[in-house]
């Protein structure tokens, strides 16, 4: 099946969740923030955007670090590079070589952002559960997986507002649903649950870095469009 088949089947399964955010963006004056305001331009709004997912991306390569060192024994790092472990994402129509990438539209380019940043809502809510189970679990381990989870729900936000924008559409207030990528099983033992996290966070952060990459060409759509790798 082509890309562009896959593409077009799941642009319409999940055109109904742009409409899953009724409410305009806030008008702020701080660097980061993804605000509330329905007058804000489509390139302030994606320059802020970006921002969001540089930051995200970031924390995410902070917080992977800091489990690894504080929870996985180096041969355990080798296994995970050995077994071959699917991220969730896996699964979905995402591009991912750079020909792939090239062919796709701006519009699609942020649905690709969006499924990645909705699969990983649900999956950063339960690691913030399991992560309160380990013993000796730095405070700012912690921290740092709660204030992912809360900005992620942010660039949503911001992403769903921004292909508002593209596609020139009203407001936005229909809702959607979609059955989670992610299957939640009790470990077996504390191995297991230690590698299932391990996993979950090496794939966020390379999940992180994807969205990062595509808002940034979409940035340089904008500006460049015919220099863009």
């Amino acid at each position: 099946m082509s890309l562009l088949t896959v593409t077009v089947s799941w642009a319409l399964l999940l055109w109904p969740c742009l409409f899953t955010v009724s409410v305009p963006l806030d008008c702020k004056d701080e660097q980061v923030s993804i605000t509330r305001c329905p007058f804000i331009s489509q390139e302030k709004l994606l320059d802020r955007v970006i921002q969001h997912a540089e930051l995200i991306s970031r924390i995410s390569e902070e917080t992977c670090s800091l489990f690894e060192e504080m929870f996985v024994p180096f041969p355990l790092r080798l296994q995970r590079n050995q077994a071959g472990y699917t991220c969730i994402t896996k699964a979905l129509p995402i591009p991912s070589s750079k020909s792939e990438i090239q062919q796709i539209s701006d519009t699609w380019l942020l649905h690709s952002v969006l499924m990645l940043v909705q699969s990983w809502i649900e999956p950063l809510i339960y690691l913030q559960t399991t992560l309160d189970q380990y013993d000796n679990a730095p405070v700012i381990l912690l921290n740092k997986t709660k204030w992912v989870s809360e900005k992620l729900i942010s660039l949503e936000q911001g992403v769903v507002v921004l292909i508002k924008k593209l596609l020139d559409e009203g407001a936005l207030t229909a809702s959607f649903s979609e059955q989670s990528l992610f299957q939640y099983e009790p470990a077996p033992d504390l191995l297991e649950s230690v590698m299932r996290d391990y996993i979950l966070l090496s794939c966020f952060k390379k999940d992180t870095h994807k969205m990062e990459i595509f808002l940034k060409l979409l940035k340089c759509r904008q500006t460049d469009k015919y220099n863009c790798a």
